[in-house]
């Protein structure tokens, strides 16, 4: 990354959530970040250093607006480990409370990257908590309940590069049902998930998935325009289960990309990280995501490598011989994932 941010004119922060959502923009003096047009703060940036200008705001708006300014700091080119220096004792007690600052020893307050993208609220639509662990079985598997199914949109990230925010929301029968029998249907799509029907068998495909409590079929959209279609599961109730040792809160996913206009390089910079980062924020107790491509398939499995996911083993699903890839939440997080090598080859399908 460079160690100079360049001016931008717009970023969102907290866009999951409209009555939290800041925009921030920098022209080259000034970091500033607004709420309905109105300026919160404004911040100096210099290098590695991200310095109060000025503010009315209270302490718990300031450090509303910082964590604001931070993100859009690192989505834009700033260094992964930034000294801040806000002069609010209470919007630093706050912002240490929840890993957004670090106090260490001689240096002054750090932010870094690796810990503010955790923080859910900046891209959840919601944060509660982890749900509460208490065991079930299904067909003789054990493993936590699960929580309840999400409605409306789950997460949503602005995307510097395409000025655009990325956004998941959980697939709904009636609306998405025409989406996805079209999708299905597309030879490249069909080709890989061998899916392909008339559209009683994508209904009840669809509904078996939303009434599975251990699925969650997504639509994955810009704005308002739906590009593609993911499946996010628990992976200790999945088909995978039986071929490693799975983990509680294990996840893995599928996704197929039904708009030609988004199967280039710019939008898979966008949507493969996040895919993984919401499921990563979803239960801060995932550890692991894990994947299962098609043994065969070289170019998905390159692009997995590419993008954190370790070469696990060779095994022998019913349908396929598949590749199991695992990519650790320490790695995604650490090695700052979230904005991949841009020189990434084209995107893999699955």
């Amino acid at each position: 990354m460079p160690t100079t941010l360049a001016p931008f004119s717009r970023h969102l922060s907290f866009a999951a959530q409209p009555t939290l959502r800041r925009e921030s923009r920098y022209d080259g003096s000034r970091l500033t970040v607004t709420t309905d047009g109105q300026p919160l703060a404004s911040f100096q940036f210099a290098g590695d250093v991200l310095r109060l200008h000025d503010s009315h705001a209270d302490d718990h708006e300031l450090a509303h607006a910082t964590m604001a300014a931070l993100d859009a700091a690192f989505a834009n080119g700033a260094p992964y480990a930034l000294r801040v220096d806000i002069e609010s004792r209470g919007a630093q007690d706050r912002l240490h409370q929840i890993g957004a600052l670090l106090r260490e020893p001689g240096i002054a307050d750090t932010a870094h990257a690796s810990l503010l993208w955790q923080r859910p609220e900046l891209y959840m639509a919601a944060s509660e908590g982890p749900f509460p662990l208490r065991y079930a079985m299904t067909d003789g598997k054990r493993h936590p309940l699960r929580p309840g199914k999400p409605d409306g949109v789950v997460y949503a990230r602005h995307i510097p590069w395409l000025d655009k925010t990325l956004m998941l929301r959980a697939a709904e029968l009636e609306r998405d049902l025409p989406l996805l029998h079209r999708w299905m249907n597309d030879p490249d799509v069909a080709y890989f998930w061998n899916e392909e029907g008339d559209e009683a068998k994508h209904r009840a495909y669809l509904q078996g998935l939303i009434d599975d409590p251990h699925m969650l079929p997504l639509i994955a959209s810009f704005h308002d325009t739906p590009f593609g279609y993911f499946e996010v599961y628990w992976a200790k109730e999945n088909r995978i289960a039986p071929f490693y040792d799975a983990h509680d809160h294990d996840r893995g996913w599928h996704v197929l990309i039904g708009e030609p206009a988004f199967r280039g390089k710019a939008f898979l910079t966008a949507w493969f990280p996040a895919i993984q980062h919401y499921q990563f924020l979803d239960d801060p107790r995932t550890q692991r995501i894990v994947g299962e491509p098609r043994a065969d398939h070289v170019r998905q499995i390159a692009n997995l490598d590419k993008a954190g996911f370790s070469k696990i083993k060779e095994f022998d699903f019913p349908h396929k011989r598949a590749m199991l890839v695992m990519l650790l939440r320490e790695r995604f997080f650490c090695e700052h994932r979230l904005l991949p090598d841009t020189t990434a080859p084209a995107m893999p399908r699955n």
